[in-house]
Order: structure tokens, then C-alpha cells, then sequence
């Protein structure tokens, strides 16, 4: 028996907003699905599925998963995504390599440091 890492499933209030937006963020296309979740397409071969689902309460704790992202340049993709709608949170990392930044909804991830 063996398993293959398929999808992200990601809580949301709003899922189509929340699915655009990381659609613009990643430039992955979007669709709703039969069951009114949005789901995000990665290229073939780079990664499982995003599906975004309606959930009526809020975020309210640090994530206890979250993502990394590796970009060419750390600063220009801090400056694009802060100017897409997410914010830099403070989660008591301290002075680190990485900038943690939430999404629209309160998500927290990580912007690495190029390599």
C-alpha cells in the first residue's frame, strides 16, 4: 500500500476569493468544482492540488502547518504579495532569514531566502 501527496485542503470563508487570489499569487489557473470548492491547478508535476472549502468560523491561532516559498529575488516577491493583499505577521520568529507574511484570510507562510 502506498500513498501519494494529492492536494491541500485550505479552510476559508470566502473560497473564491481566497482561490483567486492565490491563483494570482502562484499564476495557477482556478475552477470551482461540483461542490462549490475552489481548486487550483499546479503545473503537471510540481505539486499536489490546492482545494479551498467554505468554513464558517475564523482563524484564530498560529497556523500549525504552513507553506515556504523559495523565490529568485526574497525582497521583490515580499513587495508583490504585500501589494496583492498579504501582510507581514509577526508569529515571535524573531530576526530570521525568512519573512512570514499571511494571506487575505490570516494564513501564515513563509518567503525563504533566495538560494
Amino acid at each position: 500500500m502506498g500513498l501519494r501527496f494529492s492536494e491541500i485542503c485550505i479552510d476559508a470563508h470566502d473560497p473564491a476569493a481566497l482561490g483567486a487570489w492565490w491563483s494570482e499569487v502562484l499564476g495557477w489557473p482556478w475552477e470551482t468544482d461540483a461542490e462549490g470548492d475552489v481548486v487550483l491547478t499546479p503545473p503537471a508535476g510540481t505539486g499536489p492540488t490546492w482545494l479551498f472549502a467554505a468554513v464558517p468560523d475564523d482563524k484564530v491561532v498560529k497556523n500549525r502547518v504552513h507553506l515556504d516559498f523559495t523565490p529568485d529575488d526574497q525582497q521583490a516577491e515580499v513587495d508583490r504579495l504585500i501589494g496583492l493583499g498579504a501582510r507581514s505577521v509577526d508569529v515571535g520568529q524573531g530576526e530570521q532569514t525568512w519573512v512570514v507574511l499571511a494571506d487575505p484570510e490570516g494564513n501564515e507562510f513563509c518567503i525563504l531566502a533566495a538560494r
